[in-house]
């Protein structure tokens, strides 16, 4: 798996079984990365029995219940968002979903033998909590990736991810963002991110 392919699937993502959610509400950072963990591994091994809608559907309600798609997503659009009027966001947040599970969709379709490993989690800052884990691969160098997780009332939620020691996928997010947002606005990126779903989510020929 390349770094590319890792930032799309684990950022945009984050998903529980049902199970898993209810049982990682009340626990540690590091139990709900467990718990999403555990998901995406299941989901692999069943992603050549699906369809990509299939998954899609599947992955959805987790992916809401999960990341905190609100504050990811106004953190990627930096100050445009505090420009944006209230029905803006909240297609704006959509659209970021919609997107965000539409890449998990399409690119979870295989299975070759990863698994994770977790080194538990350690205060950062700003009340943040960092979880360090590793994807272990047949035959390939390990890859490191930490969470960052932040509570909200009496939940914790998974609301970055850092690839191979390097840059906060939210911060690559954002510049990638910034170009749209500057061209056309808000509107704009909602129709981007839309499109892309739909690019995404196109049957393959």
């Amino acid at each position: 798996m390349t770094r590319r392919y890792l930032f799309k699937s684990l950022i945009l993502i984050t998903f529980f079984s049902a199970w898993g959610f209810q049982a990682a509400r009340a626990e540690s950072p590091d139990h709900v990365a467990k718990a999403f963990q555990q998901q995406l591994l299941e989901t692999m091994k069943e992603a050549k029995s699906l369809t990509a809608e299939q998954r899609y559907k599947r992955l959805e309600p987790s992916v809401s219940m999960t990341f905190h798609l609100p504050l990811m997503t106004r953190i990627a659009t930096g100050s445009f968002w505090k420009s944006a009027s209230k029905e803006q966001k909240k297609n704006l947040i959509a659209a970021f979903r919609r997107m965000s599970v539409s890449t998990l969709a399409t690119l979870f379709d295989s299975y070759k033998g990863e698994s994770f490993k977790s080194y538990g989690a350690t205060p950062g800052p700003r009340q943040l909590q960092v979880v360090k884990t590793e994807m272990l691969r047949p035959n390939k160098k390990a890859v490191p990736i930490t969470y960052i997780s932040k509570k909200f009332k009496n939940r914790w939620y998974l609301i970055d991810v850092i690839v191979d020691d390097g840059i906060s996928e939210l911060k690559v997010r954002r510049s990638e963002y910034r170009g749209i947002l500057k061209q056309k606005g808000i509107k704009g990126l909602i129709e981007a991110l839309n499109n892309k779903a739909d690019e995404l989510m196109k049957p393959k020929q």
